[in-house]
This record gives C-alpha cells, sequence and structure tokens, in this order.
C-alpha cells in the first residue's frame, strides 16, 4: 500500500476552514520549518510521497470576484512549491517531492531543467504532476483572455511530455566523467541534441544537467475525464482518482487497466491512488467529536467559492447541471462536474446544492480507518491513498502515529523504503 500526503502551500489544503482550527499554526506558513518539520514526519511515517497541488492564480470565478477565495482563506497556493520542495528534500533522504507544473503556460526546457534539477539534487525523488490548468485566472495572468480548448491543452501537453522526455533522454547515464587528471569533465559524445519537432513545442537541447538516479521524474496525472485517463494510460506512473466507493475503484482500476493496455502497457507499471479523508480517535466518539468541530468551523461562502474555482462555474447562480455545463467553457475540471451532476440528479437536488455536500470524511478509531484502507487495498480498488489534511498539520500527526502502526501490524505498509528513488518505492509491493 502506498501513501501520498495532498498538500498546498496557502492557508488549507483541501478541506475549506481548516486553517481556523485553533491548532492549526498560523504564524509559520512564511517559514522553512513549516515544511522541514512536516517533511521529516511524512518520512517518519513511511509516505511515498509529499505532493503539491499549485495553481497559476487564484479564482475568481464565484460572484466574479477572488474576495470570498482569498479573503476567506481559501486553498489559494501562495508559495511557489520548486521552492518549498528543496527544503523537504534537505532534511529527508527517501520522501518522494511531488510538484504540479502546467503544460499550457511553461516551455519544455524550462520544465525539464527545473524538475531535473530538483530531481538530480534529491538523489531521484521527484515526481511531476502535469496539469494543463483549469482556471481563466491563470490564463489571464499569462497574457491569454482565456484558456485554450481542453483537447488543445491535452494535446499541448503530450507534446511538452514527448519533448521533456527527449530532453532528460539526451544524457547517457555514464556521461559524466569527472576526471581530474584527464580533464574530462564529462564525455561530450554521450550528450545529444535532441532536435525535437512537435505540432506544438520544438527545443533543440541538450539539457544543461545530467541524466539523474531515476532517470526522469516519476509522471503522475489526476485527469478523471476520458481524455485525462487516456493520457494517464500512455504516460503516467502514478494516478490520483476520486472514487465514493470501493465498487467505483474497481471498476476505476479496471478501466485504466483497459487503457494501460493500449499503450502496451500493464497495470503492475502503475499506481492508482483515490483520496481519502480521514479523522482519527482514540475512540470512535472521539473522531466523530473532532470531525464534528471541523464540520462547524466551514465557512458556506467559502465551500460556494472553493467549488465554483474547481468546476468553473458561478454557484452563486447555477440552477441545474445543464446550465453549469454551458457556462463551463473550456474552464474547471470536468470530473469533478460529472460528478456533482450525477450528484445532483441522484438526490434531486440543485447543482449548488450538490457542490456544498461534495465535502466527505471517514471518522473512526485507527482499526476502523485501516479496515476500509485494507478492504479497499485488498479487493483491487487501488493500490494505496492520497491524504489530505482537514487540519494541517494534524490530520499527518494522527495518521504516522495511529492509522500506519495499524497498517504496518496487517502486513499492507511498509515499515521501510524498499529503496532510494521515488519510482523504486512507488513500483515496489509494500
Amino acid at each position: 500500500m502506498h501513501l501520498v500526503a495532498y498538500l498546498k502551500t496557502g492557508p488549507t489544503a483541501s478541506f475549506a476552514s481548516g486553517w481556523r482550527h485553533p491548532a492549526a499554526p498560523l504564524d509559520d506558513i512564511w517559514e522553512p520549518s513549516r515544511w522541514e518539520n512536516l517533511a521529516r514526519l511524512l518520512e517518519h511515517a513511511r509516505f511515498d510521497c509529499g505532493f503539491f497541488a499549485d495553481g497559476l492564480g487564484i479564482p475568481d470565478v464565484y460572484r466574479q470576484t477572488f474576495a470570498d477565495y482569498i479573503g476567506r482563506g481559501g486553498q489559494a497556493s501562495l508559495l511557489d512549491p520548486m521552492i518549498v520542495l528543496p527544503l523537504m528534500a534537505r532534511v529527508t533522504t527517501h520522501l518522494g517531492l511531488g510538484a504540479t507544473l502546467s503544460t499550457t503556460f511553461y516551455e519544455p526546457y524550462q520544465l525539464a531543467r527545473s524538475l531535473g534539477s530538483l530531481d538530480l539534487i534529491s538523489k531521484g525523488r521527484v515526481a511531476w504532476n502535469v496539469v494543463t490548468s483549469s482556471y481563466n485566472a491563470e490564463a489571464r495572468n499569462f497574457g491569454m483572455e482565456a484558456l485554450p480548448d481542453k483537447d488543445l491543452r491535452y494535446d499541448r501537453a503530450e507534446d511538452v511530455l514527448a519533448a521533456c522526455c527527449a530532453l532528460w533522454d539526451g544524457w547517457d547515464e555514464d556521461a559524466l566523467v569527472l576526471d581530474r587528471e584527464s580533464g574530462v569533465f564529462a564525455d561530450a559524445q554521450k550528450i545529444r541534441y535532441v532536435d525535437y519537432v512537435g505540432p506544438h513545442v520544438k527545443t533543440r537541447g541538450p539539457l544543461s544537467i545530467p541524466r539523474t538516479p531515476q532517470g526522469r521524474p516519476v509522471i503522475l496525472q489526476a485527469g478523471s475525464s476520458p481524455r485525462g485517463r487516456d493520457v494517464a494510460a500512455r504516460w503516467a506512473e502514478m494516478i490520483f482518482c476520486t472514487v465514493a466507493t470501493k465498487e467505483d475503484g474497481i471498476e476505476f482500476c479496471a478501466d485504466m487497466e483497459r487503457r494501460l493496455a493500449k499503450h502496451g502497457r500493464s497495470r503492475a507499471d502503475v499506481a492508482i491512488l483515490p483520496t481519502l479523508s480521514v479523522v482519527v480517535g482514540e475512540t470512535e466518539s472521539i473522531a466523530r467529536e473532532k470531525a464534528a468541530f471541523v464540520e462547524s468551523l466551514v465557512d458556506p461562502e467559502l465551500v460556494m467559492a472553493s467549488n465554483s474555482g474547481l468546476l468553473g462555474v458561478d454557484l452563486s447562480d447555477v440552477p441545474s447541471p445543464e446550465e453549469a455545463e454551458r457556462r463551463a467553457g473550456a474552464s474547471g475540471s470536468q470530473g469533478s462536474r460529472d460528478r456533482m451532476t450525477q450528484r445532483a440528479k441522484a438526490e434531486g437536488i440543485s447543482y449548488a446544492e450538490a457542490a456544498r455536500k461534495a465535502r466527505g470524511q471517514l471518522a473512526g478509531t485507527p482499526e476502523m480507518i485501516a479496515d476500509v484502507m485494507e478492504d479497499w487495498f485488498r479487493s483491487g480498488a487501488c493500490d494505496g491513498f492520497v491524504i489530505p489534511p482537514t487540519t494541517f498539520p494534524i490530520t499527518y500527526e494522527d495518521v504516522g502515529r495511529m492509522v500506519v502502526p495499524e497498517l504496518q501490524r496487517r502486513g499492507v505498509f511498509r515499515r521501510e523504503y524498499a529503496g532510494r528513488t521515488l519510482r523504486e518505492n512507488l513500483l515496489n509491493a509494500g
């Protein structure tokens, strides 16, 4: 079983108003120690990776302003994760380091050099969450009026991925010589121009950095639309998903296995990880009290502002799923809109009410939570879980202190890392 921490560099990662919890620190948001301490905590708990979701703008969909989103403490990414991740690399030796970078706005050489540099200094522990961006606010920060069409963004993403891989492969593994006697730093015959020319991007190379210990970063993909799944099947080694039930997880894995086969890949080539929000207590009543308290902090307006950004639809005035789809255009998450539409139709409620009820968490004792995780894992519904914090960093303290030992006792989670690189740990059993 694999565990990944879902992180953001802002006041909260996924649970609206989590920053308001009295035990959630606010005075260290800008401090390196915040992320260094978290990295040590996650590695001690044997997490595979600390992964940063990220965006290149503050969503301003709800009521056509960013006021509620940032003013009420939404999931805005404040610091650049590519500055934070080296801090975490410095104090760990095995923890994976996940970065989100957009193929819509960044060029291949820039991406390959930045990610490759981090992979090099961390000795092969980097994952790249490949995104095409989903907010029009991001597009406007890069000189566009709105995001390009979704299919066009995915076309460019695959082109950028191919170019980056060509750049990373431009150095042979033994190209570095480092021979003082002969004065040969590198064997230039083992470093190549790439001369990549694709339909959307081109780059000559060679990359300015040598091959990393794992060759290239682990590719991560979280798109849940049919096109997103196809991209994941071709390129990804780690796939995030959002599923409501174990049966949905089994179907998602089966669907991905079919798609992987079309690209000559097998189910063993990827780790599929659904999101699981947990609240852990020494007893069930303590867990439920903790969950109820966290829920009491939630600001309904912030929930609507956050989900408006996620969906690409202003939820202050959306009467139906059909109208939501019409208004969204190219922005927002198609997979999230599909889930909201299903909920609205199944429960006979408005689209906005479906979005308001979208939060969910599993509250219970370590044994209860481990029961669910083990059941999903052994049933083939997943290879592990992405854990967002309901309260930072308490969720990870509780999971590391109570849930991980229970999973280890059951023999479904590692006691030690299997390898040194992220890829070795991710694609090894245990």
